[in-house]
């Protein structure tokens, strides 16, 4: 049971029994009861707020309860820590017992972890790394963690800027830091993260140059999506790499403005045109694009707007997809700036008479771009894609094309990581069938777990495309494919839904 005068469970941790009831018993033990004027008004929906009401002292309850749940939340946060540590120590002394080598002992820890928190399993990684530091050799910022003066990302943050340090010198940060917690109330986010590393400077400052040579080794280049068909390229560089590559994209821009080169397009227009010219080599508007486009023959030949969907990005409107197939790019110039514009500029930097290549039979072909889009078929009842078999073991390149347009991610619950190996969902040994619907897409990690100890894998029968995963300790947990443009909507009974405040609020009318 959740003490709320010592902020902690008194037994030392929840216990395999808790359920989402049992949380909601302890959120109503530590918030204020309404009172009776509360109890007997009408019952609302739950997207509606709480009426204003005259009693004396309702809104200061409020308020108290908002504490008292942040406090919860934070002492659960410190008891998942020392749970996950828990898991990891028990499953890595059973399988020590049946003389599993050191080194692969508690490879899928990590990922149960990001299952059962509904995590992505780089992010349950992550926070099995940090109960073992909390736990191991921070004691006192475990302990304002589950007092709930600190939350789990300031706790996150002090670990992450002694991580570079030695346990004894980490342990020393953590006494001066938090061994009165008392000092950290009040203290914003920027500055519990400004003390941490004041003193982890102070005590090891050589590690903090390790630490930066660790980090340039980790530069990396991604690209997510954003909002209205964009995205957003993103590089992780050293610092001084950095800004010269800005510094250098900002000259170019100024040097276009000041020379009337602008063609009225703005300081930022400029710079992302630049960066797509120097990357790629081709001017901005006429890049070669390979997309697979999955849309309806209904969006495409008829009009309709049922959006299409483009792998790795997402949904884009049908208008825009049927813009892309007849290799339109005006859609991504700037006001003032049309595709023909962008032909322009291009045509008067080429040699003259030089000519452009003949567009191939079956590919799309644009003087501005030149884009080959292979079209994916969707079954008209289920949506899913019409597969390819195959009895090799290895995914063949049409199949892998079609499994990755199909998962789009990781099939991993809540993984949203790339899809960097194709994988039979059921080992091929057993089987000797290489199909889409014994195939899935998975990223590296998740794959390596999946061949750990005590997992395994199996495909659902269903409309779409789904897998059950199953992990040592019997949990299991199922993925399935995103839907796709021509999927018939969910046929479900609508039910009433109620929050769990609105389920305290009018406890005692029930």
């Amino acid at each position: 049971m959740f003490d709320k005068s010592a902020g902690r469970f008194s037994s030392g941790g929840p216990g395999p029994g808790v359920t989402a009831s049992t949380v909601r018993e302890w959120i109503a033990a530590l918030t204020p009861r309404p009172s009776a004027a509360q109890d007997s008004t009408p019952t609302r929906s739950p997207a509606e707020p709480v009426a204003a009401d005259p009693v004396e002292g309702y809104e200061e309850s409020l308020v108290s309860r908002l504490r008292a749940l942040e406090d919860l939340k934070s002492a659960v946060a410190a008891d998942q820590a020392r749970t996950a540590l828990a898991l990891d120590t028990a499953r890595r002394r059973a399988e020590a017992a049946a003389g599993i080598p050191a080194d692969q002992r508690g490879r899928g820890v990590g990922a149960e972890i990001a299952l059962a928190r509904r995590e992505s399993p780089h992010r349950g990684s992550r926070l099995l790394g940090l109960a073992r530091t909390l736990v191991t050799d921070m004691p006192h910022t475990l302990a304002a963690l589950e007092c709930g003066v600190l939350d789990e990302w300031r706790a996150t943050l002090i670990v992450r800027e002694t991580i570079c340090l030695s346990d004894e010198d980490r342990r020393a940060v953590d006494t001066e830091l938090a061994a009165d917690p008392r000092d950290l109330e009040g203290v914003g986010t920027r500055e519990v993260r400004n003390r941490a590393q004041r003193i982890a400077l102070r005590l090891d400052p050589g590690a903090a140059v390790d630490r930066a040579r660790k980090a340039a080794a980790e530069r990396y280049v991604s690209c997510r999506p954003a909002p209205d068909t964009m995205a957003y390229l993103t590089a992780l560089l050293p610092a001084a790499e950095a800004i010269s590559a800005y510094s250098a994209l900002s000259r170019h821009a100024d040097t276009q403005t000041n020379a009337g080169g602008d063609r009225g397009l703005g300081r930022g227009q400029l710079m992302a045109d630049a960066l797509v010219e120097r990357v790629t080599g081709a001017p901005a508007g006429s890049v070669r694009v390979d997309v697979q486009l999955i849309m309806t023959d209904r969006t495409l030949l008829q009009g309709d707007n049922e959006p299409a969907y483009l792998p790795g990005y997402g949904c884009v409107p049908a208008q825009y997809a049927r813009n892309l197939l007849r290799g339109d790019s005006g859609s991504h110039r700037g006001s003032g700036e049309t595709s023909a514009d962008a032909r322009g500029a291009r045509d008067a930097r080429s040699p003259a008479g030089a000519q452009h290549p003949e567009g191939k039979a079956g590919h799309t072909h644009d003087q501005a771009a030149q884009a080959w889009l292979r079209r994916l078929y969707t079954a008209p009842d289920t949506g899913r894609l019409v597969a390819l078999d195959s009895r090799a073991r290895l995914f063949p390149p049409g199949l892998r094309r079609l499994i990755a347009a199909r998962d789009a991610t990781c099939r991993t619950p809540y993984c949203d990581a790339p899809i960097r190996q194709f994988d039979h969902i059921v080992p091929w040994r057993l089987t000797g069938i290489t199909n889409a619907d014994g195939g899935q897409g998975l990223c590296e990690s998740c794959n390596y777990v999946k061949e750990a100890l005590g997992w395994s894998s199996r495909p659902l029968p269903g409309a779409r495309h789904a897998v059950e995963r199953r992990t040592p300790t019997g949990h299991s947990y199922v993925s399935e494919a995103p839907p796709l443009p021509g999927t018939p909507p969910p046929r479900r009974t609508p039910r009433p839904v109620h929050s769990v405040i609105d389920f305290i609020i009018h406890r005692a009318a029930a």
